[in-house]
């Protein structure tokens, strides 16, 4: 029997995907992403662990929200594709069920990536930077893994919707979101790009922990000047 560890589960999701939604939150991340806002996820021997049995169990109790509303469950972190014999388990159990499955990822995982896409739905693809030295500076870590991903997904009809987190002074300029077009442009099934603007909503969390906030002295993003920037990557990606 297959166990995973989970940090939390959010029953009545409305961002994570189509309709409402149950989301799951994996434990477990090897990114150190500086505006992170789930940073107790982190810890990959922290959280509850639990069967993919026992995690069906928890999800169908809220199917019939899901059929009113075309939802399903979503599953987050951490990192989802860190997990990933138990990703695939709990994944193959809830299309046996008949739920719409979406994770939620930055694409670093342990690879099984063509196992894991044939039973999921929709990729929600939150693509940190777009080169090399900035992916270090934002998440410690370099693109290998993503690249890996990237090629997984060109094999797969599962629609992806593309996200990406606007910081003032790190991702907020023109030439910043043409380079992140042209990497969206070489994904295939590509449904939805969307600009999320940083927020500061997440620094209690790290003094709690006892961790330094990277950005502390960064101010949130200007919602409208995301906005601006989201029109301007669309109106580069027609």
């Amino acid at each position: 029997m297959i166990r995973g560890r989970i940090h939390s589960i959010e029953s009545m999701g409305l961002v994570d995907g189509p309709g409402i939604r149950t989301v799951i939150f994996f434990q477990g991340c090897r990114l150190r992403c500086a505006y992170c806002h789930n940073p107790d996820t982190w810890n990959t021997s922290g959280g509850e662990e639990i069967t993919a049995e026992e995690l069906l169990k928890k999800i169908l109790r809220f199917k019939p929200y899901f059929e009113r509303s075309g939802g399903g469950v979503t599953f987050s972190g951490g990192e989802v594709l860190l997990q990933p014999e138990f990703l695939v388990e709990v994944l193959k159990l809830c299309k046996e069920n008949n739920i719409h499955t979406t994770i939620d990822t930055a694409g670093y995982g342990e690879d099984n990536y063509e196992e894991i896409l044939k039973y999921t739905d929709l990729v929600i693809l939150d693509i940190k930077h777009v080169d090399e030295k900035g992916y270090e500076n934002i998440t410690g870590k370099g693109k290998k893994d993503l690249n890996e991903f990237l090629k997984a997904l060109e094999n797969t009809s599962t629609k992806i919707w593309i996200r990406h987190v606007v910081v003032p002074n790190l991702t907020d300029s023109k030439d910043h979101i043409k380079k992140l077009a042209n990497i969206i442009k070489n994904i295939k099934n590509v449904e939805k790009v969307e600009l999320l603007p940083y927020h500061t909503l997440g620094i209690n969390k790290y003094e709690k922990l006892g961790i330094d906030y990277r950005l502390k002295d960064i101010e949130a993003m200007d919602r409208e000047k995301c906005k601006e920037l989201e029109k301007y990557l669309t109106d580069l990606l027609e």
